[in-house]
């Protein structure tokens, strides 16, 4: 790769690290060629970008970023791909789905809404996290309770009343 190879490459990650808030870092490697693809499948239809990348331009990229990723740079050692996604549980939950056919990927780290997550024993608390849409339906649905229990009460109260007129 030259220099302005190189260079491309860092402005183009950077450029991706910029417009993402939730990036994974894992090892792929020693995955056979089927399973590859299989991962790669289930991370297009889960809306995940994935995409193996060079330790150092990944590091650059990251020093070049605006954003603080603090001590995650230090999971850069061997293989590496990246996972960019608009939901903070979905790569953990592919990362954790594969892994129960073997060992890998394994998780390197994570970046996600400015929080830095590193360590292979993170990854079932990740997948845990809930989405931002399953957090605001929660939200809606408590809100909503007592408004519907209030409703029941009124109408139970209504048709009692109609009971006692006849």
């Amino acid at each position: 790769m030259t220099r302005e190879e190189k260079s491309i490459a860092i402005e183009d990650l950077t450029a991706k690290l910029a417009e993402s808030n939730i990036v994974y870092i894992a090892d792929t490697s020693g995955l056979d060629a089927e399973t590859t693809s299989n991962l790669r499948r289930a991370c297009f239809k889960a809306g995940i970008k994935l995409e193996v990348v060079k330790n150092t331009l990944l590091e650059k990229a990251m020093a070049a970023s605006d954003k603080e990723f603090g001590d995650l740079p230090s999971v850069l050692k061997g293989n590496s791909s990246i996972f960019i996604s608009d939901v903070a549980n979905a790569p953990a939950k592919i990362i954790k789905d594969f892994r129960k056919k073997s060992d890998k990927p394994s998780f390197k780290g994570a970046y996600i809404n400015s929080e830095i997550y590193i360590g292979d024993n993170l990854l079932d608390s990740l997948a845990s996290l809930k989405s931002k849409e399953e957090v605001i339906g929660e939200i809606i649905g408590l809100l909503q309770s007592p408004a519907k229990r209030v409703i029941a009460a009124l109408l139970n109260s209504a048709e009692k009343k109609g009971e006692q007129a006849e």
